[in-house]
C-alpha cells in the first residue's frame, strides 16, 4: 500500500483550526507568530466591545417587534467580567421597566407583541394572563461582536417561521448572561424564552452566537433546563440553518412542555 502524502493547504481549507503552520528552527514562522497575535488581538476586543443597544433596538423595531433596552446589576465591563453572577439579573431600575410592562399588559389586557394566533391546540382561546408564548433576550455575553452582527438577522430568519406564536417584546440586554433571560421570562410569564448571547471569543472564532432555550424561565432554573444551538456564525452554522434548527427546537419544547436534558431524553425515546 502506498502512503498519501499529507497536503497541509488541502486540510487548512477544511478547518479554521491552526495546523501545519511550518517552523524557523525551533520557532513558528513569522507569517504564522503574527496571525496568531491578530486573532488573539480580535479575541480580546470581542471581549470588551459595546453592545450596540440602540442601533438593535431601531432595527427590531422595523421588523416589527417592540424592544426594551435593559441593563445587568453589573455597573461596568470590568464588573461584569470579575462578576459573573451580577450578569444573571437585572439592575433595579431595569427589573422595574419589565415589572412595569408586564403589570401594564395584565391590567389593560393588552400586550405589546406581535399577535398573530392566540389560540391553542384544542382551537379553544387561550386565556392565560401570559407576557407572551415566546420571549427573544438579546445579552452582549463575551462577544458584543457576534450579537452586533448576527442577533437581528437571526430574530428576522427566525420570525418567517412564527405564524402562529404570540411574540413578546425583546429584551436587549448590556452586561448579560445567559440566566438573565430566566429572570425576564420569568417577569413577562412567558412560555418560552430564547437567548440570543455572544459566545467565549476563540483564537478562530470572534463572532459567535449562541442561543439558549429555556421552557417556563424563571429565576433559579439550572443550566440542565436549556438546550443550546452554539457557533453561529457565517463559517460555523449559518444564519438560515440557525433559524431552522430554533423553529424545530421551540416546536419541540412547546409540544413535550420541557427543554433541556429532559427533552433531550423524551426526544430519543
Amino acid at each position: 500500500m502506498t502512503d498519501t502524502p499529507i497536503s497541509w493547504p488541502a486540510l487548512r481549507q477544511a478547518t479554521p483550526a491552526r495546523i501545519g503552520l511550518g517552523r524557523a528552527g525551533t520557532a513558528l514562522t513569522t507569517a504564522a507568530q503574527l496571525d496568531f497575535q491578530l486573532a488573539h488581538a480580535r479575541a480580546r476586543d470581542a471581549v470588551h466591545a459595546a453592545l450596540d443597544a440602540e442601533r438593535i433596538v431601531a432595527e427590531l423595531g422595523t421588523i416589527g417587534l417592540q424592544a426594551m433596552h435593559l441593563r445587568s446589576a453589573a455597573a461596568d465591563r470590568l464588573t461584569y467580567l470579575r462578576r459573573p453572577d451580577l450578569g444573571r439579573r437585572l439592575s433595579g431600575e431595569s427589573r422595574q421597566i419589565v415589572e412595569r410592562l408586564s403589570q401594564k399588559s395584565v391590567m389593560a389586557g393588552l400586550v405589546p407583541a406581535i399577535h398573530v394566533d392566540a389560540r391553542n391546540k384544542s382551537g379553544h382561546d387561550d386565556k392565560r394572563e401570559r407576557g407572551g408564548r415566546i420571549a427573544f433576550v438579546i445579552a452582549d455575553g463575551l462577544s458584543a461582536t457576534a450579537v452586533n452582527a448576527h442577533a437581528v438577522p437571526l430574530i428576522k430568519a427566525t420570525l418567517a417561521g412564527l405564524s402562529t406564536s404570540h411574540i413578546g417584546p425583546v429584551a436587549v440586554v448590556e452586561g448579560g448572561r445567559v440566566a438573565i433571560g430566566d429572570e425576564i421570562g420569568g417577569l413577562l410569564g412567558t412560555d418560552l424564552v430564547a437567548v440570543l448571547i455572544g459566545e467565549r471569543p476563540g483564537l478562530s472564532t470572534a463572532d459567535s452566537l449562541g442561543i439558549y432555550v429555556t421552557w417556563q424561565p424563571a429565576p433559579g432554573a439550572v443550566d440542565a433546563a436549556r438546550n443550546c444551538l452554539s457557533n453561529i456564525r457565517p463559517q460555523g452554522m449559518p444564519i438560515p440553518e440557525a433559524a431552522e434548527a430554533l423553529l424545530q427546537l421551540m416546536a419541540s419544547a412547546r409540544q413535550h412542555r420541557l427543554t433541556g436534558v429532559a427533552l433531550s431524553e423524551r426526544s430519543r425515546q
